[in-house]
């Protein structure tokens, strides 16, 4: 079995086993304990894509994502709050992590202006113009509930010059800072709330460790790798995610945002990664491809016409236990929103799974056998369909 690393109880996050790198972890937050590696199903808009909570909930998800930027766009962090903030609005009673609105910087590159004190955007909706600074970022997700929430960030492009990446971690770290200081002076952490900081630094070595470093001596509860699957190379961005980590400290949780493929989180939870999130799962769902630990399938494809299996053999999900490949093929030939549904399902709990699998293995001490079996197996089938991240 893994050895135990971490024995101060009075921390928000404690190690239970280690092998090598990989880690087994539990977090205390106000609305549950997660227990870690963990994988966070992506609820923008206060709703996990095709699924009611309670759907979320029994695939075994432990916590969700949602985002600053939109929910305070829609509809709106203030009448979130009156009624009763994120969880009850939307009916999950586990913890919330809600990321900053720093990745629209990237995303919405077209409609946002940033500088030293926040980031201008001009809504996606109806043209008017939103204003984040770190004090109105975290006064929406204090608005809003959140277990976990996430400084204001400048996310870089990718390819990026080394000037314009250093001056968006000059700016990581402004707002960083002052969110932090906004977080201990409002009460927010003694009420037992976390922040999390986010590194960036693209693909510059140096920037990444001066930022992870900087971070680090700010003291936050816990820490993300961000500016990661904006468009490089998957070794490019492991090696931004192992340059981040050996900065960061042993005992707090490491978050690696927006990511990623089945072999990707394997290889990330190798170099000592605890936590993601994407939008893959869902967001395939809806094109009618599953996760399988052969790789991917497109149920669309002809031959599934009259197969009677399910998904996964053995699988413990709603979709597997009642559903064949066939009637799944079906529903999205026909253009039913019943297959979104089921897919959905059956994707966002193969993640589940895989994380669980992953935290048996670290705490049998077999994970780095298992991992590399398992991704070798997923891509010898997957060569020619592998998912976008």
């Amino acid at each position: 079995m893994g050895s135990p690393s971490n024995t101060d109880t009075s921390s928000t996050f404690h190690l239970l086993a280690r092998e090598g790198a990989a880690r087994r972890g539990r977090l205390h937050t106000l609305h549950g304990v997660v227990e870690t590696p963990v994988f966070m199903p992506v609820g923008t808009q206060g709703s996990v894509k095709a699924l009611t909570s309670q759907q979320v909930a029994d695939t075994g998800a432990q916590i969700i994502l949602g985002n600053t930027y939109h929910l305070s766009l829609r509809p709106g962090a203030q009448i979130i709050r009156q009624l009763g903030g994120l969880h009850n609005f939307i009916a999950w009673r586990r913890p919330i992590l809600t990321d900053s609105g720093g990745f629209q910087v990237f995303s919405l590159a077209k409609l946002r202006r940033v500088d030293d004190a926040g980031i201008t955007f001009q809504s996606h909706i109806d043209g008017s113009k939103i204003r984040l600074s770190p004090r109105e970022c975290f006064e929406i997700q204090r608005d809003l509930g959140s277990d976990i929430a996430m400084v204001l960030d400048e996310c870089p492009p990718w390819p990026c010059s080394e000037t314009e990446c250093a001056a968006a971690v000059r700016r990581t770290l402004r707002w960083a800072q002052e969110f932090i200081e906004l977080a201990r002076d409002t009460g927010f952490l003694a009420s037992g709330h976390l922040v999390f900081g986010i590194s960036q630094g693209s693909a510059y070595e140096g920037l990444r460790r001066e930022c992870a470093q900087a971070l680090t001596a700010m003291d936050f509860p816990g820490y993300a790798i961000g500016g990661v699957s904006v468009g490089e190379p998957e070794p490019e961005m492991l090696a931004q995610v192992a340059t981040a980590i050996s900065c960061l400290p042993l005992h707090k949780p490491r978050y690696v945002m927006g990511v990623g493929t089945p072999p990707q989180l394997l290889k990330m939870i190798a170099l000592g990664v605890d936590m993601f999130d994407c939008v893959m799962p869902t967001r395939l769902a809806r094109h009618g491809t599953a996760f399988t630990p052969d790789g991917t399938i497109n149920l669309r494809n002809e031959r599934f016409k009259l197969d009677e299996r399910p998904l996964v053999e053995g699988a413990d999900n709603y979709c597997c236990r009642h559903f064949s490949r066939a009637y799944l093929r079906h529903l999205f030939i026909a253009g039913e929103m019943t297959g979104a549904t089921l897919l959905a399902i059956h994707n966002t709990h193969f993640f589940q799974h895989l994380m669980a699998l992953a935290r048996s293995h670290i705490e049998a001490g077999s994970f780095t056998t298992w991992a590399s079996e398992w991704i070798a197996r997923y891509e010898a089938n997957n060569k020619k369909t592998t998912p976008p991240s």
